[in-house]
């Protein structure tokens, strides 16, 4: 299978071609998706939950992301590998430049930032010094104490409005993906069509361009605490191999996420 490219994915939003993605960590699960054709895999800060067991993302470091970031690269040595820029690593579009090389160094083909308007000309620099940006809007983990826990963002008119106006601004600022996460349906589906980047809903509905989760999730490992937005995969299925396959099959075919997945509105 030929190598993923962002020209690729750009394609496949307009054929109408779902993407399939997951947060992979090391090298091992990395190798795993590979083989199960998933198009893209996240190192997410995530891993603070998942990997270090914090109670948010917030603890996570640039080192911790590269870390990850060479394991993965390692498993997949061909795969599309976006990398996120942890909290207050990008406070300045100097400092992003500085701290995007680390994780480019290390294997990313891509980094993702959290944030709207502000974000605006730190993407304009690190797309001119050759890092490709993926945006984030909606719900945004790295900000959870100043929106006051993790809730559905975009609910009102004037919220989804606003939010849809910053996806057209990230996308003009040279933004080439945008994760779309917590947000209603319905506000998924309008910034999809609005923009001409594929966007990668997380709890976003069934009309965004791509799908992507957490791998802990989709294999429920997290099983005190599964959000709505989520499936397991593994007990559908049993195998970790085909609990990937059959995730790629629904997100392929459009039955992942279904209504019981998505928000109203």
């Amino acid at each position: 299978m030929a190598a993923m490219t962002i020209a690729k994915l750009t394609e496949m939003k307009k054929n109408g071609e779902k993407i399939a993605s997951l947060t992979a960590y090391d090298a091992s699960f990395a190798k795993l998706f590979a083989a199960q054709n998933i198009d893209f895999m996240l190192i997410g800060d995530s891993l603070g939950n998942t990997i270090q067991g914090a109670s948010s993302t917030l603890p996570v470091t640039v080192d911790d992301i590269a870390y990850h970031t060479k394991a993965v690269r390692n498993g997949a040595p061909d795969a599309f590998v976006m990398a996120d820029m942890p909290f207050m690593s990008y406070a300045t579009p100097e400092q992003a430049c500085q701290e995007a090389a680390k994780l480019m160094r290390a294997g990313a083909n891509m980094v993702k930032l959290e944030g709207g308007d502000w974000l605006l000309d730190t993407i304009r620099q690190l797309v001119e010094r050759g890092v490709p940006v993926c945006a984030h809007l909606g719900l945004l983990p790295q900000s959870v104490n100043v929106l006051g826990g993790y809730k559905v963002q975009g609910k009102e008119a004037s919220a989804a409005d606003n939010t849809l106006r910053q996806a057209q601004a990230l996308e003009a600022a040279g933004a080439q993906l945008l994760v779309l996460e917590c947000i209603p349906t319905s506000l998924g589906k309008r910034i999809s069509e609005a923009l001409s980047i594929p966007t990668i809903g997380i709890g976003a509905g069934p009309h965004c361009d791509g799908q992507i989760l957490v791998m802990h999730d989709m294999f429920g490992l997290n099983s005190d605490y599964l959000p709505k937005f989520v499936k397991n995969f593994l007990a559908e299925t049993g195998d970790l191999a085909a609990a990937v396959a059959l995730y790629v099959k629904q997100v392929k075919e459009g039955s992942f996420p279904g209504p019981e997945h998505s928000f109203k509105g």
